[in-house]
């Protein structure tokens, strides 16, 4: 008897120490992200990339989604929460910390993209890797994607550089805003999810957003005018990183570690592209339905665009140049990779 109280302490402590090791195994990743959970990236792509890695792992990582800023915050915070652990994993526009990411601008200027955000964040994402590494040392990134060709949409019609002129317009980014400005726009910044109540406030006349994101903030009932271009390039897009807090990467597991790496990378940006590209069908299939006036400007005034446009590039690479960057061989990268990924 006297030996029983060891032997059922023994007993005990070794049942505490298998609980804490097996406990120590599982995961929980909380998602934080600005959207409603029916956007296109929500419901589209990090859904599925939580049920894969969920059940890749036997449910030993557990993947708790927190939409529409649930857990506190601005946009432009979220990178900031990943990176001092306040949440897991986010998901957010690059651009919304204007200046502190320079090198992903190179996708965001005028006119370089592929009409695909398939293609296009393929390549951004080996761009991002490639060049960009120095910049998001505190995250480990998921993958990095952009969204497809960005229009113009807006109270009145927009059919040549003259009606753009003096328009109070929502601009995603510091490259975007300048981009309008030099076009003869009025740029006002403001997170994506502002946008329904700028327009019907008035504080903006009309934003620049792809067809993508147009359903969830009813912009095809707020204006009734939509304005792309014609040519094999999109007029701009704004960039996305998809990232977890580094330490809780760190520190999973070498087994849970190898899901998520498998479960990131080039294949997962262009994955996020492709939601972005399915989400535009929707979007312009929304306003056609409604009616609504769908422009597409000629190659001719295109190229009017194109010609106030190049003076933001020449701009950019200067700024570039001055920060210590080569602006001109970012830009030739970024090109070569686009049209690389183009012919795939």
């Amino acid at each position: 008897m006297k030996l029983l109280k060891p032997i059922v302490a023994l007993g005990a402590a070794a049942l505490a120490l298998a609980v804490t090791a097996a406990s120590a195994q599982d995961v929980t990743l909380r998602v934080h992200q600005m959207l409603p959970e029916q956007a296109t990236i929500p419901a589209k792509a990090i859904a599925p990339w939580a049920q894969r890695v969920e059940e890749q792992s036997n449910g030993r990582i557990n993947v708790q989604m927190f939409p529409s800023m649930q857990l506190g915050g601005a946009p432009p915070e979220l990178y900031d929460q990943a990176a001092s652990g306040v949440v897991d994993v986010i998901w957010t526009v690059i651009g919304y910390t204007p200046g502190r990411f320079p090198t992903s601008e190179t996708f965001e200027l005028p006119f370089i993209m592929s009409l695909s955000a398939e293609e296009n964040s393929r390549a951004f994402h080996e761009f991002m890797v490639e060049n960009a590494s120095r910049e998001f040392t505190d995250t480990h990134v998921l993958a990095f994607h952009t969204h497809g060709p960005g229009l113009i949409h807006s109270r009145n019609p927009v059919t040549s550089l003259e009606d753009f002129q003096n328009l109070k317009i929502r601009g995603g980014s510091r490259v975007i805003n300048l981009m309008l400005e030099k076009l003869g726009a009025e740029p006002v910044g403001m997170p994506v999810p502002a946008v329904p109540e700028g327009l019907s406030s008035g504080v903006i006349d009309a934003t620049t957003i792809p067809w993508e994101v147009t359903p969830a903030l009813h912009v095809a009932e707020l204006v009734h005018n939509h304005t792309g271009f014609s040519g094999d390039h999109g007029w701009y897009t704004q960039t996305f990183v998809f990232a977890m807090n580094k330490n809780t990467y760190d520190n999973l597991p070498d087994d849970l570690k190898a899901i998520i790496d498998a479960n990131s990378g080039p294949d997962l940006a262009a994955e996020f592209g492709r939601a972005m590209d399915e989400g535009d069908d929707v979007g312009l299939k929304i306003a056609q339905d409604a009616g609504n006036n769908i422009i597409t400007l000629d190659e001719a005034e295109t190229e009017r665009w194109k010609a106030v446009a190049q003076e933001v590039i020449d701009d950019w690479i200067a700024d570039m140049n001055d920060r210590g960057y080569d602006g001109q061989a970012l830009l030739d990268r970024a090109r070569e990779l686009i049209d690389q990924n183009s012919m795939m």
